[in-house]
């Protein structure tokens, strides 16, 4: 193979026949320059509705907008040439029925190159999830904690504890029967979310949930310490870009102020380049 080919992109199949092997990598992306960084790290890549709090400034997911999703997929798009990409559906897309759930999901993968959604919920998402992968539209389900219904689980809470987790694993077994080829475990607990790998056939990406899991995803900006508004117990910053940033924004005002910026060495004189003295 030439060094210029370009390497397939994983399917969900691919996904899917990883259980129990290697663990699968896997970051939030929403713009070209990160997807092209992750791009050799990730066997996916996810285009998460996080983008409405991450670089909208919402207060949380649920005003994330199709259009809104399908221009950032789009985006990440350009940027991938060997992991696939993952886009979830924006909430009120595909709660009402599994004719609307389609429609959003097909426009979708049409208008960005998404090779599968994501969307979220268990028990009673099995039967849209069915509807959607019999016609061609592969699903990465997700259950635990669901960002979209916030409102009724009262906040970013841990899910599944106590009798709460045989509910849980009622939604995961739900999904994979479904045809899920993957599912999100979200701020579970970890010997939960153990359970669940163990005994669903289908990987399990952890968020906050164990090291034992199928495979791992985050925030990128979260990771990268450049979403500072708030820190997840989960979230470890691998890098604290926020910081750097501030110090690089506060150093170039000063130096404007000084007048020091722009220097020689940035600016243009008056000479034609090539031309005779």
């Amino acid at each position: 193979m030439s060094a210029t080919a370009k390497k397939r992109a994983p399917m969900p199949e691919d996904i899917r026949t990883r259980k129990g092997g290697a663990p699968l990598v896997s970051l939030t992306a929403y713009t070209t320059p990160m997807a092209q960084m992750m791009d050799p790290h990730c066997d996916f890549v996810l285009v998460g509705d996080s983008v409405g709090m991450v670089l909208h400034g919402l207060p949380s997911t649920l005003g994330v907008t199709m259009e809104m999703m399908i221009m950032h997929g789009q985006a990440v798009a350009r940027g991938l040439n060997s992991a696939m990409m993952v886009i979830d559906m924006p909430f009120g897309s595909y709660e009402e029925s599994r004719e609307q759930a389609f429609r959003n999901a097909a426009r979708l993968m049409s208008e960005t190159g998404a090779g599968a959604v994501k969307l979220e919920g268990g028990v009673e998402m099995a039967e849209t999830i069915r509807f959607l992968v019999a016609r061609g539209i592969p699903v990465m389900a997700h259950v635990g904690l669901t960002p979209q219904s916030i409102n009724t689980l009262g906040g970013y809470k841990v899910q599944g504890r106590g009798d709460a987790g045989e509910a849980l694993m009622n939604d995961a077994q739900a999904v994979a029967q479904a045809g899920a080829f993957a599912v999100v475990l979200e701020k579970v607990p970890a010997t939960l979310a153990d359970r669940v790998t163990a005994e669903v056939p289908i990987p399990t990406i952890g968020i906050g949930a164990s090291a034992g899991c199928d495979g791992q995803i985050l925030v990128l900006d979260d990771m990268l310490g450049l979403f500072t508004a708030f820190k997840a117990k989960f979230v470890k910053r691998f890098a604290n870009l926020g910081e750097q940033a501030e110090v690089a924004i506060a150093d170039y005002a000063r130096e404007v102020t000084e007048r020091s910026f722009p220097a020689s060495e940035h600016v243009f004189g008056d000479e034609t380049p090539g031309a005779s003295s």
